[in-house]
């Protein structure tokens, strides 16, 4: 066993388990991607060239995909990427990603030079169609099985989401009902909330709705940027301009165009 295989192996088993114990979820997706990308280079090692590109192309791109979505989900707090928790991380990070991609690529380049025990004889027709060959000829039992499994685990899951109804389902009447009983019980509006920016002097998302009679309306701003604090400030003229308009005593012109 060479020495990048094992290093390449203990990489692998080393993101397996950050995966797991990671309690962030991006970097969880990390430590998929470094899991993925060691596998792909063991595959190579093992003269399976293409097993090796699907599983960066399409495991390791899924997985990024992955990591895009966790971030544009949960969000990641600029006071994370401006603190330096560990003293010399960034420069201990660079140094470590130099070596792991000096390691990665004459691992590679070994697997693909080395014409130790070639397998030639069995990828005489082609990498590809050797694989077709032992899953769709001596493993074919085996992936029917496996293809039976990951059915069955869907059907599974999917039943496990499913919910049973206690109570019948409300007719849209029997909805506008219940929302004006919980308004006269509990003050709840029975309406929707006004979006972020109305009757305000900006349409982003952080700034608070002004109601008729200038006051702001909290829950117009999504909860995350409330929790944040990320909240824009109303000035004083914006609500006299809220309170006039709610009054009648401003006279808002036409153009000759017909806009405001």
């Amino acid at each position: 066993m060479s020495f990048a295989f094992a290093v390449c192996a203990t990489l692998s088993v080393a993101g397996a388990l950050g995966m797991l114990l990671s309690k962030r979820a991006v970097h969880s997706a990390l430590f998929i991607a470094l899991t993925m990308i060691n596998l792909a280079v063991l595959y190579l090692q093992l003269s399976a060239p293409f097993l090796g590109m699907v599983q960066i192309i399409v495991y390791t791109g899924a997985v990024m995909m992955l990591f895009l979505f966790v971030l544009m989900i949960v969000g990641v707090d600029s006071s994370d990427s401006l603190t330096e928790t560990l003293k010399g991380q960034r420069i201990a990070s660079i140094v470590v990603a130099v070596g792991l991609g000096f390691l990665l690529t004459s691992s590679i380049g070994s697997a693909v030079i080395s014409t130790e025990n070639s397998l030639d004889a069995t990828f005489a027709g082609g990498n590809v169609q050797a694989i077709a060959n032992l899953m769709f000829g001596k493993y074919v039992l085996a992936l029917e099985v496996t293809a039976a499994l990951l059915v069955t685990a869907a059907v599974g899951a999917m039943v496990l989401a499913h919910r049973e109804r206690i109570n019948p389902k409300l007719s849209q009447r029997e909805q506008q009902q219940a929302r004006f009983v919980d308004y006269a019980l509990t003050g709840k509006h029975p309406g929707p909330l006004p979006p972020s920016g109305v009757y305000a002097r900006h349409n982003a998302v952080d700034t608070p709705a002004l109601l008729p009679d200038g006051s702001i309306a909290a829950n117009s701003v999504p909860a995350p940027l409330q929790a944040r604090g990320s909240i824009r400030d109303i000035t004083e003229s914006d609500n006299q301009r809220v309170i006039d308009l709610s009054e009648g005593n401003v006279v808002i012109e036409r153009g000759e165009d017909g806009r405001n």
